[in-house]
């Protein structure tokens, strides 16, 4: 009963993945390779801690 005001913790990871990803892409369409790969690697830790939430 009381799940039903638990709030899902990979909804909020999974925004946060996505915005990363667009810095990213504006990153690299303005020519900032290096904003562009430390922002890509960032969203893809975000994707790995996603990917382990979903498995338990």
């Amino acid at each position: 009963m009381f799940g039903l005001f638990k709030s899902d913790p990979t909804k909020k990871l999974q925004k946060e993945y996505e915005r990363k990803l667009e810095q990213a892409m504006l990153a690299a369409r303005n020519g900032d390779m290096r904003a562009n790969a430390s922002l890509t690697e960032e969203a893809e830790a975000l994707r790995a801690e996603i990917d382990r939430l979903k498995q338990e």
